[in-house]
Formats: structure tokens, sequence, C-alpha cells
């Protein structure tokens, strides 16, 4: 054996000595303490045993109250942006549907029929709990209205939206289309 090896094994085997030196003091030291003693030392451990666990428990209840919540969330987002891309669609058709009511026709059932069909849109429109965005006569609001022209008119207040080009709607608050309108008196 070399002189290398033979200190690394003497090293260990001190080691070794000191650890079932402390071993013995450690059992030393239990069997000198009195039956109540160990038994209080015993219900301490189990104390913190338990305070761990609990804490345990509520950080899981915790996650998992944070992962509900973001799943409710993240679910009620999609289904919201879906419904806005689905009215988003209808609404060109309504569009288009309100400009067939206001043009003349000779044949008063088919202006009538139209007429139907306009007002089931707009009561699926209801129903869903879009609602149109009030604009004429209305002081402008950039957050519900897009201005594409302005004009000088005395008749109106000084940025009020004097013609509406196409109505905008909103779902709750949340704006889908924004009207286009004429601004007076910017």
């Amino acid at each position: 054996m070399s002189e290398q090896e033979k200190q690394t094994a003497a090293a260990e085997e001190t080691e070794a000595a000191e650890n079932a030196a402390a071993e013995e003091t450690a059992e030393a030291a239990e069997s000198e303490q009195s039956p109540e003693e160990k038994l209080s030392a015993e219900i301490e451990a189990l104390k913190k045993e338990l305070g761990d666990e609990k804490e345990k428990y509520l950080r899981l209840d915790a996650e998992y109250y944070n992962y509900r919540t973001r799943s409710l969330k993240e679910k009620q987002d999609a289904y919201d942006n879906a419904l806005m891309n689905s009215v988003t669609e209808i609404l060109t058709v309504i569009d288009n549907f309100e400009r067939a009511v206001s043009t003349e026709c000779s044949d008063e059932n088919y202006k009538k029929g139209v007429e139907m069909i306009f007002r089931q849109y707009l009561g699926i429109l209801e129903k869903l709990g879009v609602s149109e965005i009030p604009a004429q006569g209305e002081t402008f609001d950039p957050n519900l209205h897009n201005a594409v022209s302005s004009c000088e008119d005395e008749n109106y207040g000084d940025n009020t939206v004097c013609a509406v080009m196409q109505k905008g709607y909103a779902l709750g608050k949340k704006v889908i289309r924004h009207a286009m309108v004429t601004v007076a008196n910017p």
C-alpha cells in the first residue's frame, strides 16, 4: 500500500470512530431521559411533522384554487372571443339588411319579409348581450366612436356626432365594432 492510501484509510477509520462515539453519546443521552421527556420530545416531533403536512396541504389547496379560477377565466375568455368573432361576421349581414329595409320597394310583402328577418337578427344580438353603441347627437368618445370626417355645423355643439355612417356595437362593456361617425365642430 502506498503512503497516500495509508493516510486515507487512517482518516476513514478516525471518522468512523468519531461517528460511532457521537451515536453512543446520543443513545446515552436518550437513555438518560425520563419516559416523560421522551414522550414530550416525541410529541414535539409529531407536532412539527403535523405542522409541515398542514402547510403542504394549505399550499396545495391554494394552488388548486388558483388553477381552478385561472381555468374558468380562460374558458370564459375563449367563449367571449368566439362570440365576438361570430357577431363581427354577422354585423355585415345586419348592415346589409338595414340598407335593404331603408330602400324603397314596390312589393310590400317582400319588404315586410326583409323587415322580419332584420328584426330576427336584432333579436339574436339582444339575446347574446350585444347592444348598439349610441352615437347620433352624443359627444364624440374615441373609445366608442371612430371619426372618419368632420364638419362645421351651428346646429351641433363642439365635438358632437352629427352623422353615423356605420353603427357600432358592444358586448357588455367591450366594444366589438366602433361606430363610424362624422364629428361636428371638432
